[in-house]
């Protein structure tokens, strides 16, 4: 094995072939709210509590800053690295404000609205969610209105609202433009923008600030609540939550996360030559495979829908040993991409 090489937040090896990356835990960072658990704004319910006790968890100091920054009245972002905890963070304030509101009327339900990029991760966060909110028995309802939506309960989501709803930015703006769209967002309480540094910087997130805007205009108590891995600058993303020229507004705070479980990064050096056209990985995918049977879950992420499928067919002629192996993207039928999600 080759001396590890220190790098610019991480260490890289050499064994066997293969290189090997080990990320170094970043510095401490300085939550922007006071750490003091004596703060009544960072207390959680005694049924939250019971819950996270349950599990042998503990909140932490940021999960529980969000809750003190939307208990002031704020909208906020959340900068933390993949596995600290946000998603559980961003609904949290949500779920606890739920189990202490008294029962809406059927119109005013809607009181949280979860924007993803994609229809799948829409699909992954509801069904995260909602394992605590049975867990504790909160009586909160959560449905997704996505593309993949049948049209019976997209009109049933008119009438009968759900809590939370879960959507992306396209679904989004034809909400709004529904002719009972005031009616629909006045009770609205909450915007949470996941994945918001992958949104912001392209068309997507310049419609999809359109939208922001018409939302803030239909429930006036909004607040908006931005999830985000890890950026140099976050100004851009604070600046995207807050209403501009508006006086009296206040900026949305900035939160950071501790990070969560440090992940090993591994290259694998294939051992074939690379050809001098058509670099679609064909040349690796017998060491791929190889890889996938040690392992008892495997995704495997490609750039495209062509090399999906290439890369499936491909993998599936080398599948002497009849593994599950399966394909996922979005131009598959809605039931085949909810057995793969599954």
């Amino acid at each position: 094995m080759e001396k590890g090489v220190e790098t610019h937040g991480g260490e890289i090896s050499r064994q066997s072939g293969e290189y090997k990356v080990r990320l170094l835990p970043p510095p401490p960072y300085i939550s922007a709210m006071a750490d003091g658990a004596s703060n009544p704004a960072r207390q959680l319910p005694p049924i939250f509590k019971d819950w996270f006790a349950s599990r042998g968890w503990k909140a932490r100091g940021h999960q529980l800053d969000c809750l003190a920054a939307d208990r002031e009245g704020l909208s906020w972002l959340l900068i933390a690295p993949t596995g600290g905890g946000k998603t559980l963070a961003g609904f949290l304030p949500s779920l606890v404000d739920l189990s202490e509101r008294k029962t809406a009327p059927p119109k005013e339900r809607l009181h949280t609205l979860y924007i993803s990029p994609l229809k799948a991760l829409a699909v992954d966060v509801a069904r995260n969610v909602g394992t605590p909110v049975a867990e504790m028995g909160l009586g909160v309802t959560i449905e997704t209105r996505t593309g993949d939506t049948p049209q019976g309960r997209r009109q049933r989501q008119k009438y009968l609202p759900p809590d939370i709803l879960m959507t992306t930015p396209e679904s989004l703006s034809l909400l709004i433009a529904a002719p009972d769209a005031r009616d629909y967002f006045k009770g609205l309480k909450r915007v949470i923008l996941d994945e918001l540094h992958a949104l912001i910087p392209n068309k997507r997130g310049h419609l999809l600030s359109l939208a922001l805007a018409r939302l803030r205009a239909l429930a006036p108590e909004v607040r908006f609540c931005g999830l985000s891995a890890t950026v140099p600058d976050a100004r851009p993303l604070i600046d995207y939550l807050t209403p501009q020229n508006c006086e009296g507004v206040k900026s949305a705070k900035l939160i950071r996360g501790k990070a969560g479980a440090t992940p090993q990064v591994d290259v694998l050096m294939s051992e074939e030559r690379i050809p001098w056209s058509g670099h679609t990985g064909r040349h690796a995918f017998q060491e791929v495979y190889n890889k996938i049977k040690g392992a008892k879950m495997t995704l495997v992420f490609v750039n495209t829908r062509s090399q999906a499928e290439i890369t499936f067919a491909s993998l599936w002629k080398l599948n002497d040993d009849n593994l599950p192996i399966a394909l996922h993207h979005g131009s598959l039928e809605v039931d085949r991409r909810r057995k793969v999600e599954a």
